[in-house]
């Protein structure tokens, strides 16, 4: 007589299995030297992008994302400075610093109708903490719908500088 395993039995014996495997797969952390207390980081942003042959403008919304992934610790922001495609400051985001709480975020928001950054405009972000913490992940978020089209891409922030690296 040939027993066969019940469908019940092989999800209970692959969960065990993958409960198993995922507490011998090591936690990545980041090592004190990735930890930081302020940076000032340059996020890309498209205020629109060019279609067809001719060119044409695609405008879109722009949004700069910025999350404190740091489970334990605050950071604040102290400027959110918005240039277009020449590098000319066009606005001042932050009139005061702003205090971001652990695990939150916060976003500004670049308006459709608002296409004098040009496809090379950018943010330029700077942040500081207290003590040494996870760096916040910075993104930018564009889209845009004409018509029955619609496009959206996300562009990562990079570090101009790190707390004690840069002027």
């Amino acid at each position: 007589m040939t027993r066969y395993a019940r469908p019940i039995d092989s999800v209970v014996w692959v969960v065990w299995l993958l409960a198993v495997v995922w507490t011998l797969v090591p936690v990545q952390s980041l090592s004190a030297d990735e930890l930081s207390q302020g940076q000032k980081v340059y996020v890309p942003i498209y205020s629109h992008i060019y279609s067809g042959d001719r060119e044409n403008p695609f405008l879109l919304t722009a949004i700069l994302s910025v999350r404190n992934i740091d489970p334990g610790h605050g950071i604040t922001l102290t400027a959110v400075d918005y240039y277009d495609s020449d590098g000319k400051l066009l606005r001042r985001y932050l009139q005061k610093p702003v205090e971001i709480a652990a695990l939150s975020s916060i976003r500004y928001v670049v308006a459709e109708s608002d296409k004098k950054g040009g496809s090379g405009a950018k943010f330029i972000v700077d942040w500081r903490a207290a003590s040494k913490v996870n760096p916040p992940i910075l993104e930018g978020i564009m889209i845009g719908t004409k018509m029955q089209q619609g496009i959206s891409f996300v562009s990562r922030g990079r570090i101009i500088y790190g707390t004690g690296t840069g002027p």
